[in-house]
């Protein structure tokens, strides 16, 4: 039997088919698209545009988290955030992440509708986000960070630090079926691993959750190619393409439409029918 897992009022069944998490950076400093929907008109037409091109989920972030990214408060990224959630839910029909690892953040982004929290550090930035989340009962997305990228066996490494996360989110009572893994590309690594996480997205399925892939765009594709951020958008696709082959469910994407026709085209190739 296929894996569930609710995000708001909808279950994704795992294994049926590849479901994107639209991007939507309420910022003005975010590396691909800062800038671009500050103005709660754009980012509605934009979230429109995304649903209509495919998207399954709508990924709202307040606060950069390139490399380099000036940190905001908490009152700050909720004045970003939490209008633009309550204009997508009440505007469309579709679950809504809030991209934060504070839990004030998280709290407010929930009470203006928020069905799932993104936490780039997996629930270990702050320590009561688990519980928040768990009080709520909504779904979370744990990411892979460390302060560093000193590893000893990092492809193992990294599968225990998720496992660290689940045991968080366990124990503070989030339910299983409201957790998706991300194995962090572009946090706490390198170029090289970077790439050789791809190489071994499928060694998280050990853990038993469902996984996303954030690579939309980002500096591993632009280091691999020699390329700026507004010219990533092949390489982008490959890693999509090539994350769905190692099972990864959930595609993190600013490009919609490109990535799930070749997602959809890839499917059919590995099941070998439509």
């Amino acid at each position: 039997m296929s894996k569930v897992i609710t995000i708001g009022k909808r279950d994704f069944i795992i294994g049926r088919r590849p479901y994107i998490m639209g991007i939507l950076n309420v910022t003005p400093d975010s590396f691909s698209d800062g800038g671009s929907y500050t103005d709660i008109d754009k980012a509605l037409k934009h979230t429109k545009d995304m649903i209509d091109a495919g998207a399954d989920i709508i990924d709202v972030g307040g606060e950069s988290t390139r490399p380099g990214h000036t940190k905001i408060s908490a009152s700050e990224e909720i004045e970003r955030t939490c209008f633009v959630i309550e204009a997508i839910k009440e505007n469309f029909n579709i679950p809504v992440s809030l991209d934060t690892y504070k839990w004030e953040v998280a709290q407010a982004g929930i009470l203006a509708g928020a069905d799932m929290i993104n936490d780039i550090w997996g629930l270990k930035w702050d320590d009561k986000m688990a519980s928040v989340i768990a009080k709520h009962n909504v779904s979370c997305c744990l990411m892979h960070n460390r302060k560093d990228n000193l590893y000893d066996d990092f492809v193992q490494d990294v599968i225990e630090d998720l496992r660290d996360s689940v045991k968080l989110a366990i124990d503070a009572g989030i339910d299983e079926e409201r957790i998706m893994l991300d194995p962090g590309i572009g946090f706490a690594k390198d170029l090289n691993q970077n790439l050789l996480m791809l190489n071994n997205l499928d060694k998280l399925h050990e853990l038993g959750y469902p996984v996303l892939l954030g690579t939309s765009n980002k500096s591993v594709v632009g280091a691999t190619l020699n390329l700026p951020v507004e010219d990533r958008l092949e390489g982008t696709l490959a890693t999509s393409v090539y994350g769905l082959t190692k099972g990864c469910s959930f595609f993190r994407v600013h490009d919609v439409k490109a990535n799930l026709r070749a997602l959809k085209m890839a499917q059919a190739m590995i099941k070998g029918k439509i």
